[in-house]
């Protein structure tokens, strides 16, 4: 969307100089616009929509495939974030250096110039509450919190000294999946959406799934569609009645009727779109469209009732019940079916001192045997079926875990806890091009900073735009005046995790 259809959207109902710039496709409009968002304008038709980068997108057809900008090494992509941010020093980054200096006071050079969300005055330092071992041919370090994804080392590689600015949730969330962490940013699964379109018309290109028992702090926008058509925003499905709220019909309401229902409304909003020229009529359009496939198409790929038993075994699956290995079988089933972007949150990874159901000493383990089985099924089925090697599997969180004990308010915590850090964090990728079996960077000897190899959220969201065939500087979109794109003016591919 450009500034003038921007401007459209807003204050439809007047006949602006903006309006007639766009309806003016020729001539002076077209000179104007073209010089103002820099793109090769031309006359297109009712329904088309040229782009900065000049691609011509059917507007009546958001998903419609796509071509890349290069050969793509993933079709799909899994991102399970778990929103709350476990400490990698319980799980993958192993500090014995730090386990010597349990209890002793943090040295002042830890704290000067530091924000913290909660820590005041001069914190405990606090070894690691798990135990570790080497797993694989790669020799990852792994805790015991995570026995069946140790199984797996051999397929990731992980991202050990990635960082970032955000020290509380939401904007931190924010930033990891929309580039930003102000409101307003399209996620990355609509860029991913909006960039190469779908694999199956009959599904949306990107859904969410939400386990945890509430939703991420970021809501809704960690997986909304910001300025782009609101057609690409992600469809979040539940596990209690309906899949996805409305698909059913009500009472009393046939498929037949209900088609020739949704036919009568799109006649109305066509009739509009031609008046307005508003291109978010053509995605409401699309949006009746896509609802009516969805009543067929939605029940049958979340219903996974019809996986064998041994699945459910692998898995730990229990159908009808909301969980975490719920949503990873069926993360397998949407990809299988062309998803391109399937989004798992994962809510209560907040370990602090102050709530036993996540403290470092009390239901941290808990938190960590609900996934390790589901994660470590989701990458093992995926490689028996030949999917690993198409679908890019991310696990991460919006930051890390201080090397310190949390001491909110300058006062010992009943519980062991650690509070947000954004110096060092670990993230793990799979599939779709990886490396197996590999680390990238490495953090100080008590998990503080990252001392080499590190990377940062931009670089992430580069490289998983690279492996779907996307280079993360040219997928733009034109808004208010110029050309944003989900790294804005940052971000790197890391290549040395690439295969």
């Amino acid at each position: 969307m450009n500034i003038f259809e921007e401007a459209q959207l807003r204050q439809a109902e007047y006949l602006t100089r903006r309006h007639f710039l766009w309806k003016c496709t020729t001539g002076l409009g077209a000179v104007a616009l073209s010089s103002l968002i820099g793109c090769n304008w031309q006359k297109t038709g009712s329904d088309l929509a040229p782009e900065a980068s000049g691609i011509v997108r059917d507007l009546s057809k958001p998903f419609l495939p796509l071509p890349p900008h290069f050969a793509p090494k993933a079709k799909s992509v899994i991102f399970l974030h778990m929103a709350g941010a476990p400490s990698q020093l319980e799980l993958f980054d192993y500090k014995p250096a730090l386990n010597k200096l349990d209890g002793q006071d943090c040295p002042p050079s830890l704290l000067e110039g530091k924000k913290f969300a909660f820590i005041k005055g001069v914190p405990k330092m606090l070894g690691s509450q798990a135990q570790f071992k080497q797993y694989g041919q790669s020799g990852a370090w792994i805790s015991h919190h995570l026995p069946e994804f140790a199984k797996m080392a051999d397929e990731v590689s992980f991202l050990k000294a990635m960082h970032t600015d955000q020290f509380n949730h939401a904007p931190a969330q924010l930033l990891m999946q929309t580039g930003s962490p102000r409101l307003g940013k399209p996620s990355m699964g609509a860029w991913a959406t909006y960039g190469l379109g779908s694999l199956n018309e009959n599904l949306p290109g990107f859904m969410v799934l939400l386990s945890g028992g509430k939703a991420p702090d970021a809501g809704k926008a960690g997986y909304g569609s910001g300025f782009l058509p609101t057609v690409y925003q992600g469809v979040e499905c539940r596990q209690h009645g309906e899949p996805v709220l409305y698909v059913e019909n009500p009472p009393g309401l046939s498929r037949d009727l209900r088609k020739q229902s949704i036919e009568a409304i799109n006649e109305v909003n066509k009739l509009h779109y031609d008046e307005m020229k508003d291109p978010e009529t053509i995605s409401r359009i699309s949006q009746y469209e896509m609802a009516f496939k969805m009543q067929v198409s939605v029940p049958e790929v979340m219903d996974i009732n019809k996986e064998p038993a041994y699945i459910h075994e692998l898995y730990g699956t229990e159908p009808g019940k909301a969980s975490f290995a719920n949503n990873c079988l069926l993360a397998r089933r949407l990809v299988e079916k062309g998803v391109r972007f399937v989004q798992l949150f994962d809510w209560g990874w907040d370990s602090h001192g102050n709530d036993p159901t996540n403290a470092l000493d009390k239901g941290f383990g808990d938190l960590c045997k609900k996934i390790d089985k589901p994660v470590a099924a989701l990458l093992q089925d995926l490689k028996m079926r030949g999917l690993l090697d198409e679908t890019l599997v991310v696990w991460g969180a919006e930051f890390g875990r201080t090397p310190m004990q949390e001491n909110r308010e300058g006062k010992q915590m009943a519980f062991k806890g650690r509070d947000h850090h954004t110096e060092a964090f670990t993230v793990w990728l799979a599939g779709g091009g990886i490396k197996g079996g590999y680390t990238h960077g490495e953090t100080d000897e008590i998990g503080y900073y990252g001392i080499k190899g590190r990377t940062d959220v931009f670089d992430l969201q580069a490289t998983i735009l690279n492996q779907l065939g996307m280079d993360h500087e040219k997928l733009t979109y034109a808004f208010q005046g110029r050309n944003h794109r989900l790294t804005d003016v940052h971000g790197r591919v890391i290549k040395e995790i690439i295969a």
